[in-house]
């Protein structure tokens, strides 16, 4: 007998057709894809619904949930109509702070560097180097680096280097790629899951106690009263345990009311295995292929359990 387990899936967006410069990103072809296999081939259920059975001893074998982060506008306009179509069910972690016209760090590079002019991108005068992009593959890898060098700065300042990156492509308009409060609203009457993601997304190991509290507390304040609605489910951003978070933050999300808490790292959730409800783990099938998607599933079931953040 198979042994009851429960994977959570992690995306992002889910693109309305493949972006040359990003050629893994989901698009909408290949996420309607992977929701007919995980019908087929797994039980498919809410978050919220996965872990009180998780709680209660309920799990069926191959338990699965679909999570999305950040809060991104495609995740209304392509994945909840597939979702939909499916009958399958979602839960999006919101960074609310980029409601409405926001714009995150990293899509602020992404965009800099997409339209960036000429050959070279010159940020020697920030420490960063002179990264060709007179290619799409040079596009990506200087994407690449700009984004591994920039994570990890302290917040106001990973903030302004992406702005200045963004500025360097000229005066361009763009839709923010971030939901509207419409959209959330839309997620929410569509009877999907909505939990808090913070308000800006830092990196929480990065910021003294009160900052990490603060943001977190702000994040599920935000989305409460947007929702009008409590909001029991938070994901850490970035989510790796004892790098982007440990167990002070661990303790916040347990003081602030959280029942339950996603990180990112690899693993499963079996009932009685003495998994922590605030750190359940959640990975990426990335795999664009039917039989390789499955085999990265049965591996992620495979994995040993992350080791805890043990707070007090």
């Amino acid at each position: 007998m198979t042994p009851a387990s429960l994977s959570i899936l992690i995306y992002h967006r889910v693109l309305a057709r493949p972006d040359p410069l990003f050629p893994g990103e989901v698009d909408a072809r290949l996420f309607e894809r992977q929701l007919r296999l995980l019908r087929r081939f797994h039980a498919p259920l809410p978050l919220a619904e996965a872990v009180q059975r998780l709680r209660d001893g309920s799990l069926p074998p191959r338990a699965v949930a679909i999570t999305f982060d950040d809060g991104y506008a495609d995740n209304a306009q392509v994945a909840l109509p597939l979702l939909q179509r499916h009958a399958l069910h979602a839960t999006f972690f919101i960074a609310t702070g980029y409601l409405d016209g926001g714009q995150m760090w990293n899509d602020s590079v992404i965009e800099g560097v997409r339209h960036a002019p000429g050959a070279q991108l010159d940020l020697r005068a920030h420490g960063l180097g002179c990264l060709p992009v007179a290619s799409l593959a040079q596009r990506r890898a200087a994407i690449a680096t700009l984004l591994g060098q920039l994570k990890y700065l302290p917040f106001a300042q990973r903030q302004r280097l992406a702005l200045h990156i963004r500025r360097l492509a000229g005066p361009r308009r763009h839709a923010s790629p971030m939901l509207s409060s419409a959209q959330l609203r839309e997620l929410q009457a569509a009877g999907m899951g909505l939990g808090a993601h913070t308000a800006s997304h830092p990196i929480l190991s990065t910021l003294s106690a009160t900052a990490a509290r603060r943001d977190i507390a702000n994040g599920k304040r935000q989305l409460e009263e947007a929702l009008q609605a409590p909001v029991p489910l938070f994901a850490y951003p970035n989510g790796k345990a004892g790098r982007d978070y440990g167990a002070a933050h661990v303790d916040i999300v347990r003081s602030l009311g959280f029942t339950a808490a996603v990180a990112t790292d690899w693993g499963v959730a079996r009932p009685g295995d003495g998994t922590d409800l605030l750190q359940l783990p959640r990975f990426t099938p990335w795999d664009r292929g039917r039989l390789a998607f499955l085999w990265r599933m049965r591996q992620n079931r495979l994995q040993a359990p992350p080791a805890p953040q043990d707070g007090s």
